[in-house]
């Protein structure tokens, strides 16, 4: 069936994704339809590192990039013979990663004659939510993943204005540098979470007011990210409460909920200022239409719209 509508005006794409620790594979449709995917996933074994090591990432793309690309070639009943493209993430991301996946792709492309189209990982996430709801162009999006945030006007598929981004740190990297300084991978319930994870599981039963962190670019006017500082103060705040309570080795600081509640609320804090800041500022340019302005949120796998 899926070889009958390709000889006519169907379209079929792989795409390739190895931008940071996590190799996956999907066909899709021209019409948004995700017809086989496969997925390979290293977080349990960076997960005895502390965080993600490129090399040993690097390596687990290259041993599992065949067996996870033929799962979803297989599930979606087809071979290469009966795509139209391979596309695959060539930035941004650790290089190490995404040469594997480049580097495969392209040599799948060149071996069975197929264009291959390179991708920009963050403009894919921010076109994700017009497979899922009908979003007119333009649209203003906040990307927010483990190594960036951004605050972006998506004019057309291909156009885009940053009007804001992090300066230093991502919001993911001040949460899992924050939740491996916390130790929090020693409390049983945590220890197989991400860092991030970790932090908004005890976050749940944390009081978000009980330590002050600094407010990031207040005196500014701009768009622009900073997660840095806030994840010094914790640095300062834990060095401050270890001495207060004699901790030593492994132990845990008590009170870690409402630690983890507090940095978790000042970095959302931040994320909201700035990005109603942006959409001040993308209104008053009118970089957006006056009716049905939409704003779209990507948090690494999650997508929210709002209207």
């Amino acid at each position: 069936m899926l070889a009958a509508l390709h000889k006519g005006n169907y379209t079929c794409i792989l795409g390739i994704e190895t931008s940071c620790d996590d190799t996956g594979a999907a066909v899709v449709s021209d019409a948004g339809e995700v017809l086989g995917e496969a997925l390979n996933n290293q977080h349990s074994i960076h997960l005895r590192h502390g965080g993600i090591i490129p090399p040993i990432a690097g390596a687990l793309h290259k041993k599992n990039i065949e067996e996870v690309v033929s799962k979803a070639m297989a599930q979606a009943g087809m071979v290469i013979g009966d795509l139209n493209a391979i596309a695959t993430t060539v930035k941004p991301g650790m290089s190490m990663s995404l040469s594997v996946g480049t580097n495969y792709g392209k040599s799948l492309a060149l071996s069975t004659g197929k264009p291959f189209i390179p991708i920009h990982h963050m403009e894919a996430h921010a076109l994700t939510v017009r497979m899922v709801e009908k979003v007119e162009f333009p649209f203003l999006v906040l990307l927010v993943s483990g190594g960036h945030s951004l605050l972006v006007v998506a004019h057309t598929v291909d156009r885009w204005s940053i009007i804001g981004q992090t300066i230093d740190d991502a919001p993911g990297e001040a949460l899992d540098k924050g939740a491996r300084r916390l130790k929090l991978r020693n409390i049983p319930e945590c220890a197989a979470m991400s860092g991030g994870q970790a932090i908004e599981h005890l976050a749940a039963r944390g009081d978000p007011h009980a330590f002050e962190f600094p407010t990031p670019m207040w005196k500014y006017r701009d768009c622009t990210f900073s997660f840095s500082g806030l994840k010094n103060s914790l640095l300062k705040l834990i060095k401050v409460l270890e001495k207060k309570y004699e901790i030593e080795g492994g132990s845990v600081i008590p009170g870690v909920e409402d630690i983890c509640a507090s940095y978790q609320y000042a970095l959302t804090k931040h994320l909201v200022r700035q990005t109603h800041k942006g959409m001040i500022y993308a209104s008053v340019r009118e970089l957006l239409p006056t009716e049905n302005q939409t704003l779209v949120c990507i948090f690494t796998s999650f997508l929210f719209m709002m209207e």
